[in-house]
């Protein structure tokens, strides 16, 4: 999709008139383009049938000019979320109307919480719309007269910054990147494998110059990683473990370290999950494709930061030599991990990347992950979860989700919860003692991995600012798109954006 800051309409264009409850048609920008006769039309149009929130109106005009005119939320209640989700469904509507090229005006999007920064409004509109532009189809056979996509969106403004033209490309590679990640994390299993994950890596690699490493089954041994190998054993396809190394900020400055879950395949191992559910669990590396997306990103913005990206890409398969529960399992740091589910796989391998990322002496982590069902029971699909152990990086994360619609709610991290995740034969149990607060204990077991040594507390440290600054997001209420958010089904890319922006700026 091609994006373009335009001062006017061309024919072969359909204006969008994009109305609060309480708007005349006549005072929108685009009713200067018009003829006489077509906004005669509109302004009886919109006499005789109300715009109201919930409509979007295809009309083609005496003239023959074909405009969409989408009623909204009433102005007071106009913010920066209902613009970002305005921008997805202008497309929307634009896509099942099969309207290749439209128009929009940048002042309708605007609100009184956004209003005062054009450049990032902009890059936002740009990333909402390709998101909303995308479906995958890879595996369909094409419809004879093409697949319903927006090819082009003139964007007028009143005040036409040049600034705007460059964040509106800013906007798309990000979308773009978004988009990327879905296509990854909707590949379904029969393809999907830790190989074709590290494949996904590699390309970035040769196309944007980031360095990328994939370690085997050998140097895993030889490293030591119990976790990523004991759930591996059950399957056919070999794990893989994915570092990438985006380093073009100063060479003084410390690496932030992304790391995603990779489970290309999640049965459940044996505990084997129920079928209900079990069909999505191709999509159990999302938090893979969207670190490594992320860097995709970041290498195509051109962004000035040292970013690395891990990815532990395993199968959990249920087999002869697969992982049983009461399994103990001896990570790379030495803990041991005692299987009470072999359903509660993700965390065993992010065990060992988490310590894999301190050889990077890292000024910040943050790992990804579709973790707990526990987090949708938590939030619903809407937001995912985001613990930490540093107030003043949550903050900043929740901040830069609220500006793209990468929504995050914070939960706690008290040492209480430490006890729920004690192991009885090993350090620490993959799974609760308690069936409450799933979510929490599922972060609380990885801040084991995180936090610092039992060495550095005897020696009287171990306080927040000797601790690694650490970020655990489950993304899992995110794995997938709902309804009435404009999004295709399936993956929906989060949270590239949010880790884009936050990076940026961090």
């Amino acid at each position: 999709m091609k994006f373009q800051l335009v001062k006017n309409i061309s024919k072969t264009t359909a204006p969008v008139f994009i109305l609060k409850d309480e708007d005349r048609i006549d005072r929108h920008g685009f009713f200067k383009f018009l003829s006489d006769g077509d906004r005669k039309y509109l302004v009886n149009f919109q006499k005789n049938f109300p715009i109201k929130k919930e409509h979007s109106h295809p009309l083609v005009l005496p003239s023959g000019v074909k405009v969409m005119v989408i009623g909204v939320w009433e102005r007071a209640k106009f913010n920066h979320r209902k613009a970002m989700m305005t921008a997805r469904r202008v497309i929307a509507v634009a896509r099942r109307e099969r309207v290749r090229n439209l128009a929009v005006s940048f002042e309708d999007f605007l609100a009184k919480d956004n209003r005062d920064n054009r450049k990032t409004l902009a890059e936002v509109l740009a990333t909402q719309m390709e998101m909303a532009n995308y479906e995958f189809v890879k595996y369909k056979t094409p419809q004879p007269e093409g697949w319903a996509f927006v090819q082009e969106v003139g964007v007028v403004s009143e005040k036409p910054m040049p600034i705007l033209n460059e964040a509106l490309k800013q906007g798309q590679i990000v979308g773009e990147e978004i988009n990327n990640a879905r296509t990854l994390s909707n590949t379904p299993g029969n393809d999907m494998t830790p190989q074709t994950l590290a494949n996904g890596a590699l390309k970035i690699g040769e196309q944007y110059k980031v360095k990328v490493e994939i370690l085997d089954e050998k140097a895993m041994k030889e490293l030591k990683m119990g976790g990523v190998l004991g759930v591996a054993k059950g399957s056919m396809e070999k794990p893989k473990f994915i570092v990438m190394e985006y380093m073009k900020g100063k060479r003084s400055e410390k690496p932030v370290v992304l790391v995603g879950k990779g489970v290309t395949f999640d049965t459940g191992g044996l505990n084997l999950k129920p079928e209900n559910g079990i069909y999505e669990m191709h999509m159990d590396m999302s938090g893979g494709a969207a670190v490594i997306h992320t860097i995709a990103a970041l290498a195509r913005l051109k962004v000035k930061k040292n970013i690395v990206a891990l990815v532990p890409a395993v199968e959990n398969m249920p087999s002869g030599s697969s992982y049983h529960p009461g399994d103990v399992l001896t990570t790379m740091n030495g803990k041991t991990i005692e299987v009470l589910n072999t359903d509660a796989e993700g965390r065993v391998i992010l065990a060992d990347a988490l310590e894999y990322s301190k050889k990077y002496k890292p000024r910040l982590v943050i790992d990804v992950a579709t973790l707990t069902g526990s987090a949708i029971s938590a939030l619903g699909q809407r937001a995912s979860a985001i613990f930490s152990n540093n107030a003043r990086v949550e903050q900043k994360m929740i901040e830069s989700g609220e500006a793209v619609g990468d929504f995050l709610w914070a939960l706690p991290l008290w040492e209480e919860y430490e006890e729920d995740v004690k192991g009885t034969f090993g350090d620490v149990a993959n799974s609760s003692k308690t069936r409450y607060g799933g979510v929490i204990n599922g972060a609380m077991f990885l801040w084991q991995f995180i936090k610092s040594s039992q060495e550095t507390r005897d020696k009287g440290h171990g306080g927040e600012k000797d601790q690694i600054p650490w970020v655990h997001i489950d993304m899992a209420p995110r794995m997938t798109a709902t309804e009435n958010e404009f999004l295709a089904k399936g993956s929906t890319g989060a949270p590239v954006g949010l880790l884009t922006e936050f990076l940026k700026k961090f």
